[in-house]
């Protein structure tokens, strides 16, 4: 249960992280591919997604972590699955980010991330 908890702490910090894009703030150079300072509109519509799926993200967390049980279990079990890749995925595309700010915080959070996924996919 531990390990759920830290990977729903650590997306829902990236969830205000992306409000706070969302709201102006100059912090694009640690998501996006770091090209911006302030995200053009474009890009703060995929930070409200963003947000959407981590909320998504976190409810298959808890479901593979048995804290919460809202979703049948064949679809949250492979649902956890979807997302270790994805997140391993993810741990690929910031590692190769042109932005250095972005490589160096990113990179970490989404292999903790992945590895967290993949701890509770195979318990």
């Amino acid at each position: 249960m531990t390990v759920a908890v830290v990977g729903v702490v650590l997306l829902g910090c990236l969830a205000a992280f992306q409000v706070v894009l969302v709201a102006g703030a100059p912090l694009g150079r640690f998501a996006w591919g770091g090209q911006h300072v302030v995200l053009p509109a474009r890009l703060r519509v995929g930070s409200v997604v963003s947000i959407a799926l981590y909320a998504v993200f976190a409810v298959l967390v808890l479901q593979a972590a048995d804290a919460v049980d809202v979703l049948p279990s064949g679809p949250a079990d492979v649902g956890i699955w979807v997302l270790t890749v994805y997140l391993g995925i993810g741990v690929v595309m910031n590692a190769v980010s042109r932005s250095r700010p972005e490589r160096l915080v990113m990179t970490p959070v989404a292999l903790t991330l992945a590895a967290i996924c993949l701890v509770l996919a195979l318990q």
